[in-house]
């Protein structure tokens, strides 16, 4: 590896700037996870819709803001997970019947995104470190 690709904090896009410090490289921008976001509130919303378009949930629903972004510039794991699918990687998550009967040894991963009070980051081996 000649060189470490580290993106600054800027603003809210923290999930932009872990993306990119895993991928090692400037993959996305707030546009790309916007579009992404926004493509996962209308299939939410189309699913919404399935109950009837009539039903209080519906309607209720509707009102609420997008649980997959929001204006300062935060993205949900859904965006995170989607964006990544884009590269042929899967999103475990740590917690999961799915990891624990996978029986994953935490040492032998290349990377981890992690979320700490509303603030996304990556840890993930460079090299041999």
């Amino acid at each position: 590896m000649d060189s470490i690709f580290h993106e600054k904090q800027e603003g809210s896009l923290c999930a932009q700037h872990c993306l990119n410090n895993l991928l090692q490289g400037e993959y996305f921008t707030p546009v790309d996870l916007s579009s992404i976001a926004h493509q996962l509130d209308e299939e939410e919303r189309m699913r919404m819709a399935e109950g009837g378009m009539a039903s209080e949930e519906y309607r209720t629903f509707l009102q609420q803001p997008s649980g997959n972004m929001d204006d300062s510039g935060f993205f949900s794991i859904q965006v995170i997970s989607n964006a990544l699918k884009v590269w042929g990687l899967e999103i475990i998550l740590f917690n999961s019947p799915e990891y624990q009967s996978l029986m994953i040894n935490p040492i032998n991963e290349k990377a981890f995104i992690c979320n700490y009070k509303e603030h996304w980051f990556t840890i993930r081996k460079l090299g041999q470190q």
